[in-house]
């Protein structure tokens, strides 16, 4: 059993290694026929051609592909290729870019439905506050105490947190969006 594995293994490693000389071998041919290499290099490749049936297999190989590259002539456009392209393009009109992709309306809907509902937020938390009863008429009592409000009962509702916190960022993207166009607006402005 171990002699078969050392074996395989060894075989393994020659394959390897074969693979690695051949893939030598066929980049030096390669360099000598492109003429890429100096004398010593030639001298020796011109010598292993000779001695080493192996490298002279290689090198019949790699000429035959070296000749067929040679005898191809590159395919050139014509003269006029650019002028033609551009003149077809030419003919198409292209669509401006616009600046609505969005109906204004429809930002103007969600803002409005945003703002409701923080508002009814705020009118929901003003409600649960316990007054205190006031001596003046005026709706409001005379100090709004943080310390009246139950915020245990009106933040304990998970809904409400995801709602404001969704709130809280679209209304940053509302901001942000408003911003730039504001930004572009003064800039095509000058």
């Amino acid at each position: 059993m171990r002699i078969k594995a050392e074996m395989k293994q060894s075989k393994e490693k020659l394959f390897i290694k074969n693979k690695t000389m051949d893939h030598e071998i066929e980049k030096r041919v390669w360099e000598y026929l492109d003429g890429h290499c100096n004398e010593k290099e030639k001298d020796f490749v011109k010598q292993q051609i000779a001695d080493n049936t192996e490298w002279h297999s290689k090198y019949i190989e790699l000429l035959g592909i070296h000749k067929l590259l040679q005898e191809q002539d590159l395919e050139m456009p014509s003269m006029r290729f650019t002028k033609n392209v551009m003149e077809e393009i030419s003919r198409y009109q292209v669509a401006p870019a616009t600046k609505n992709y969005i109906n204004k309306n429809v930002i103007r809907g969600i803002t409005a439905f945003f703002l409701t509902m923080i508002t009814g937020l705020f009118i929901y938390f003003i409600g649960q506050m316990h007054w205190a009863s006031n001596s003046s008429n005026s709706l409001l009592p005379a100090s709004l105490d943080a310390n009246n409000l139950n915020w245990g009962k009106m933040l304990n509702n998970s809904y409400v947190n995801i709602f404001l916190g969704i709130s809280a960022i679209l209304s940053l993207i509302l901001l942000d969006k408003y911003l730039q166009a504001k930004k572009e607006t003064g800039r095509t402005e000058h």
